[in-house]
């Protein structure tokens, strides 16, 4: 297991996530995008901070041995709490750990139900679906994703 560090955004310089957020690999599993440059993740990194001050929302910044390894978060989109997470393909591998430290947040902000869409790229995940009260296709932002509903109190600790 790594040992993971979560820093608030505004602890990391963004030119730090210039070559995470600009990777091929990366952007295969986002919405379609520009590529980032210093003024577009300046923003992007204020939009993250000002998503971490809204009520039910945390979002931090991974490192691995201080170095950026990607981000994550409980975000509010459509009405709704979703999980995000997105790593460096180095670090793939950590997801399921990240994953796990979430879902305690989840708990900790009084969360019942949590979604975490993933876009048409990804695989079908089976260990989520075994958790989800519900999986199902949408289309968000343009994109089709499978979306997972997961009830934050009927998943256990040791579950992962």
């Amino acid at each position: 297991m790594h040992y993971l560090e979560y820093v608030k955004f505004t602890e990391v310089e963004p030119l730090e996530f210039l070559p995470v957020l600009n990777k091929r690999s990366t952007r295969e599993h986002l919405i379609g995008h520009e590529l980032f440059n210093l003024e577009m993740v300046t923003e992007w990194i204020q939009e993250k901070i000002e998503v971490d001050a809204v009520e039910g929302c945390k979002v931090r910044v991974i490192k691995v041995k201080n170095t950026l390894a990607g981000w994550c978060g409980i975000q509010l989109e459509e009405g709704k709490y979703e999980i995000a997470i997105v790593i460096d393909d180095s670090f793939w591998g950590i997801g399921k750990q990240i994953f796990r430290e979430i879902l305690r947040w989840a708990k900790e902000l009084g969360h019942k139900t949590i979604f975490i869409h993933f876009l048409h790229t990804r695989p079908e995940y089976k260990f989520l679906k075994k958790l989800s009260k519900n999986v199902y296709e949408r289309e968000l932002l343009g994109s089709k994703f499978l979306t997972y509903e997961l009830e934050v109190d009927r998943i256990q600790d040791g579950v992962l």
